[in-house]
């Protein structure tokens, strides 16, 4: 048991530490937008190419204005998910053990 309790832990900081690094990720993708670059750019096609299966979604329901939010809402939804699902594995890992 307490293999799979250090597997839970290690899944928890793998997933955690994934989802900071693709925050960052469309937290760089959105400041790119605003200095208008070549869309024919590598950097710049792999952070659309990124981004926009979840970014795109967001785009879709939310009503039309001046300003894209869609990268907010994406970063807001990504600490919801950081605040509860590895704190949540890394419980269940210490109650196999008895932590």
């Amino acid at each position: 048991m307490v293999v799979f309790s250090r597997i839970l832990t290690a899944l928890a900081f793998i997933l955690d530490q994934a989802l900071q690094l693709y925050m960052w990720v469309i937290i760089i993708a959105a400041l790119i937008t605003w200095v208008q670059p070549n869309p024919y750019n590598p950097v710049v096609m792999f952070l659309e190419r990124i981004t926009e299966p979840v970014l795109r979604p967001i785009r879709r329901i939310l009503p039309p204005m001046g300003l894209d939010i869609s990268p907010v809402i994406a970063i807001f939804a990504i600490m919801f998910v950081r605040m509860v699902i590895p704190p949540t594995l890394r419980d269940m890992a210490y109650s196999i053990v008895g932590i």
